[in-house]
C-alpha cells in the first residue's frame, strides 16, 4: 500500500511539474490538486485497513473496508467541492489529468501485483 501512495504522489509531482512548465502556474497547482485529491483519500483507506483492531477477526477487517471505503468516497466529494469553491484560478483539465493519473498507479500497482503471483513468487502453503 505504501508503495502505491508513494507512486500516486510520484506521479502527481511529475505531471504537476509538466504542466507547469509546459501551461503556467494554474495548470501545475491544478494538476497537484488532482492528484492530492486522489491520494489522501487513498492514504485513509489504506490506514483503515492496517491500524490493529480490537477483533483480529475477518468480519473487523470487513467492515474496516466498508468504511474506509465510504469514507475514501466521501473525501473525494469533499475535496473536489473544496477545490472547485476554493480555488481560482482553477484549470479543469489538468486537475482531472492529476486525480486520473494518480488513479492509474493503484491499477498498475494491482497489476504487478497480479504478475508476480503469475511468476510463482508466491507461496502457496499457507504459511506452512
Amino acid at each position: 500500500m505504501l508503495r502505491v501512495l508513494v507512486g500516486q504522489t510520484g506521479v502527481g509531482v511529475v505531471l504537476a511539474a509538466v504542466f507547469w512548465v509546459f501551461f503556467g502556474h494554474v495548470a501545475g497547482y491544478s494538476a497537484l490538486l488532482g492528484s492530492l485529491t486522489c491520494v489522501i483519500p487513498n492514504a485513509f483507506l489504506a490506514l483503515r485497513l492496517v491500524v490493529p483492531r480490537r477483533d483480529p477477526g475477518a468480519e473487523a477487517l470487513i467492515r474496516a473496508a466498508y468504511i474506509g471505503e465510504l469514507g475514501k468516497l466521501a473525501l473525494t466529494v469533499l475535496m473536489f467541492s473544496l477545490v472547485f469553491v476554493l480555488v481560482r484560478p482553477l484549470a479543469a483539465v489538468p486537475l482531472f489529468t492529476g486525480f486520473i493519473g494518480a488513479q492509474l498507479v493503484t491499477f498498475a500497482g494491482l497489476l504487478l501485483r497480479d504478475e508476480q503471483g503469475q511468476d510463482g513468487k508466491t507461496s502457496k502453503t499457507n504459511g506452512e
